[in-house]
């Protein structure tokens, strides 16, 4: 087991905090852990830029695409179940994806082609199912998404699929790596599969047997008092900081990204993925479906874009390291890890047994600072 190295855990805080008292980050709360239990946390900077509240360790963020992983998860508690399987077309459960077609560029026109088989839920959780995100670039497609206003939270999870597949997918299902609104999608057909809405599925099956009692689609009034918020302008632009709204109840209950937790709520999900399914003594999920969840499941299938950076693989609902090198940030091979676009970020390395956690809002400076937390977290271990 790693050891770490408690000067270096003092200056990753020392190193944040310089940048909080330059104004590049409002605050966040970090945790760092081996061997299963918490080595390392603060709470630092302020809870909202615009009031003198300190960061408390409780504070509540948004966490964005790490929903992602949960979801993912559930999706395989279901399969373990035997209520779905990763091969069934998704079309079995979303039949309004039927007829979908894939758009392609030709010339500067779009033309649409047949899709040569439908997505399947692997593909949804591996990200290979031909959607995009309309915030990664400039598409032809990438500009039909935007027009559908497909963030709109007053959309049912039926509703953002049955506007979805009005729409062409940007590639063959199967054909490449894309990041999307694939787990958006998986969270629609969960529900579908589980006859029940999303985040109560979630709360039957993981939140509520972990004790995430601050995780959900939104904060109660009662404790919207620690709700984290971020610069009102970016510091580095000038330009608003927009953010999802947490106070509100939504009725799209968004799985690639609509949850909100804290650091104690989400060291429980972290420990459980540690425990390769346990919690607390509780056998949540099998070993043999967490080990396949954290590997890499997509080989040789091309890359789309500069998410997923060399030396890297993608599991089911969340990003594997499969080589030592290859790559500007450290970790080994067999870590795993995702982020959220709104400044968090985890990893799990089971090679040093060691996990993280960063807990911020600062949507424009995430990528730096994630980078930032994982070189210093790497930099006190022994």
């Amino acid at each position: 087991m790693a050891l770490l190295n408690a000067r270096a855990l003092n200056h990753l805080n020392q190193v944040l905090q310089q940048h909080i008292d330059a104004g590049l980050l409002p605050g966040a709360v970090v945790l760092v852990g081996q061997g299963g239990q918490v080595a390392h946390q603060a709470a630092l900077g302020r809870r909202d830029p615009a009031g003198q509240q300190a960061m408390p360790a409780d504070a509540i963020f948004r966490i964005y695409s790490m929903t992602k992983p949960i979801v993912s998860l559930a999706a395989l508690m279901l399969a373990e179940q035997g209520r779905l399987s990763l091969a069934d077309p998704i079309t079995r459960w979303l039949p309004q994806f039927a007829e979908t077609p894939v758009g392609v560029e030709r010339d500067g026109a779009l033309a649409l082609e047949r899709a040569l088989r439908p997505p399947t839920v692997h593909d949804l959780l591996r990200h290979t199912a031909g959607f995009t995100y309309e915030f990664l670039g400039n598409s032809a497609v990438q500009r039909q998404y935007q027009a559908a206003g497909l963030a709109d939270t007053a959309r049912t999870n039926a509703g953002f699929c049955d506007a979805l597949a009005r729409l062409p997918y940007s590639a063959q299902p199967g054909s490449c790596w894309q990041y999307s609104r694939a787990t958006d999608v998986l969270g629609a057909l969960l529900e579908v599969v589980a006859g029940e809405p999303l985040g109560a599925l979630l709360q039957r099956l993981i939140l509520g047997p972990l004790g995430m009692v601050d995780t959900g689609f939104s904060v109660p009034p009662a404790q919207q008092h620690r709700i984290a918020e971020p610069f009102a302008q970016c510091p580095e632009t000038g330009q608003s900081v927009v953010m999802l709204d947490a106070r509100s109840t939504p009725a799209f209950e968004s799985g690639g990204g609509g949850l909100l937790s804290t650091a104690a709520d989400y060291l429980r999900f972290l420990q459980l993925l540690r425990n390769q399914g346990r919690f607390e003594g509780q056998r949540l999920v099998s070993r043999k479906t967490m080990e396949w969840m954290v590997a890499d499941h997509l080989g040789t299938i091309p890359v789309a874009g500069e998410l997923l950076a060399p030396g890297h693989g993608f599991g089911l609902g969340m990003a594997v390291r499969t080589a030592p090198g290859l790559v500007a940030q450290p970790g080994s091979p067999g870590m795993y890890f995702w982020s959220g676009i709104g400044g968090t970020f985890f990893f799990v390395d089971p090679a040093e047994d060691v996990f993280a956690l960063l807990l911020a809002q600062t949507p424009n400076q995430r990528i730096f600072f994630r980078n930032l937390f994982r070189h210093l977290v790497y930099a006190a271990v022994e």
